[in-house]
């Protein structure tokens, strides 16, 4: 391979390369250039490009005495790190198709997709997943350690064959309404994305004159942590791989990134850690902070008064530059947020630091991406313009509706699923939107969750859930009232009554009478992956929820408020 984009001698010079030739040809080229960092036992451990092509040979050198074939599905089962990454361009380097799955699901439904996509074999990152899986599963395929594969002292390079149209990989759905589904997503629909973010975050770092440095945290089985893993390889940039998220706030300030892709979950966690941080600090710092919190917010309201500009000037420097260094550093360009809408207040509030944040929207059906905020123009609580070469449009019931090269051939196994997704070449998200005269997306709700109240309002929940999260303090809010009379909400947290009481009175004052929320219930747990409420990557199982605290929901219709 002698080219930083992909040209390979085992190809014929008029093919243009897969996105997976050109990975390769920029490892090729980085040779002893640390590609990645990870940090075991407390200790930093870089890895070059040509030790990271060394280990890629050993796992291809593994799977070749497998009797494996072409469109063979492989199921991937570990934690984030470097053998992952190896792991995943081997098997893709074989013409096989990788099945990622999330570790710290229970292996009921880890099992269940495993059957699903008829995995030839199983690659567990540790014998505790395997037993589980084989506990589960005693007819389970040959199930294979990360430490077994890596053992391998023969390596192989053969030739990477790979058209637009090969599947690489299967990545299940987050199933928040019934069974998980298998995402087919094929070679092409991988370049295209590769593209618009490799030239999304080229207009992020331009001028710099280093190669970008990237922290990264979140499991690579999700869709856009895998694409953001490689566009980091396709760029040749040092990524950090995060394995211990207790100590995720060091490693992060120890890599010192240039960008960190986020769920909104951690943003607004970090918000509110400083802002308890400062409640405990109290004094001088406390009062500047908080004046120029509000005068910053005010700002943004188009509700300026005198003295605000004041309190800005004063946050911005006593108080600002300390918590942006203590949280992340003096290096960062930008945090990029997906997978679920990022609350207003909490993009406002970094972007006061000096922290841009920029919002990416899409679903693994669309190669995780269907739109990117531009750097430098992004618009707090908008999701950015449609990404090059896509159309999106609203169809019926404002759904926003997709096309173009980043589309999924389909669901593994499921052509009715797959016929219902896929109408007139368009992918239909389910989810609600609008678009400004800019371009720029907005998304207003999910179809499915929306709430028809027995007047015959249609109320989609969600923005009424992000304004109680915010202004109740809550971990998680629920808003229910489906063929109800009115709405009612579920809040999770450390809340008292009164607080929720005054929170929800302000929200309604806003509200037109059939939007307001009427009573509440306070669930002291949150919703959790390990308690089956949340998915993998973070969205409430409301079905689930709403089952599970039937009685209670009962209550808040009974002229009763459950607290």
């Amino acid at each position: 391979m002698t080219s930083a984009v992909g040209q390979s001698s085992d190809r014929p010079d008029k093919t243009p390369p897969s996105f997976l030739q050109a990975i390769f040809a920029r490892l090729e080229q980085a040779g002893d250039a640390a590609i990645l960092q990870q940090v075991e036992a407390g200790e930093r451990m870089s890895v070059t490009a040509r030790e990271l092509l060394a280990m890629i040979g050993q796992a291809r050198a593994f799977l070749s005495t497998k009797g494996l074939r072409k469109g063979d599905r492989c199921a991937l089962l570990a934690p984030n790190s470097v053998r992952w990454i190896a792991l995943d361009l081997a098997l893709m380097a074989e013409n096989l198709i990788v099945v990622p799955l999330y570790a710290r699901q229970a292996p009921v439904e880890l099992v269940a997709m495993i059957k699903d996509s008829s995995a030839s074999i199983i690659c567990c990152g540790d014998s505790e997943l395997r037993d589980a899986i084989h506990r589960t599963w005693p007819e389970n395929p040959d199930a294979f350690l990360l430490e077994q594969i890596f053992r391998t002292h023969s390596t192989a390079a053969g030739k990477i064959q790979l058209a637009d149209s090969d599947p690489v990989t299967i990545i299940y759905t987050s199933g928040t309404s019934g069974e998980a589904k298998g995402v087919i997503l094929n070679a092409g629909n991988i370049a295209h994305i590769l593209a618009s973010t490799n030239a999304r975050l080229g207009q992020l770092t331009e001028g710099s004159e280093r190669r970008d440095r990237v922290f990264h945290y979140l499991p690579f089985c999700f869709a856009g942590s895998w694409i953001m893993l490689l566009t980091c390889l396709v760029r040749g940039s040092l990524l950090t791989v995060n394995t211990d998220l207790h100590q995720f706030s060091r490693e992060m300030r120890l890599a010192a990134p240039d960008y960190v892709l986020n769920v909104p979950q951690l943003l607004e966690r970090m918000r509110r850690a400083v802002d308890e941080q400062l409640w405990k600090t109290g004094g001088a710092a406390l009062v500047i902070y908080g004046r120029a919190k509000a005068a910053w917010m005010r700002r943004y309201d188009g509700q300026h008064r005198l003295g605000d500009s004041l309190w800005l000037k004063l946050g911005r420097a006593l108080i600002f530059p300390t918590i942006r260094r203590n949280m992340i550093g003096d290096n960062l360009k930008a945090l990029i947020s997906g997978s679920a809408p990022l609350a207003v207040e909490t993009q406002l509030f970094f972007m006061m630091l000096g922290i841009p944040v920029l919002q990416v929207y899409g679903l693994t059906e669309t190669t995780a991406i269907c739109t990117m905020d531009v750097p430098h123009h992004a618009l707090p609580g908008r999701v950015g313009p449609a990404i090059a070469g896509i159309e999106m449009k609203l169809g019926e019931n404002d759904e926003i509706i997709v096309r173009g090269p980043n589309i999924f051939p389909g669901y593994w196994n499921r052509p009715r699923e797959t016929e219902n997704a896929l109408r007139d070449n368009w992918f239909h998200t389910g989810d609600q939107g609008e678009m400004d005269p800019s371009g720029n997306w907005k998304i207003t709700g999910r179809i499915k969750n929306l709430i028809i109240l027995g007047s015959g309002h249609n109320i989609a929940p969600e923005p009424i859930e992000d304004k109680l999260v915010e202004l109740a303090g809550a971990q998680q809010v629920v808003v229910v009232g489906n063929g109800r009379g009115y709405l009612a909400a579920i809040l999770t947290g450390d809340l008292s009554t009164e607080k929720v009481q005054e929170a929800i009175d302000r929200l309604n004052a806003r509200l037109p009478h059939y939007k307001q929320v009427r009573a509440f219930h306070i669930r002291r747990e949150p919703f959790s992956v390990d308690n089956g409420l949340l998915t993998s990557n973070g969205k409430l199982k409301r079905d689930l929820i709403a089952a599970l605290l039937q009685q209670d929901i009962d209550g808040l219709y009974k002229g009763k408020q459950a607290s």
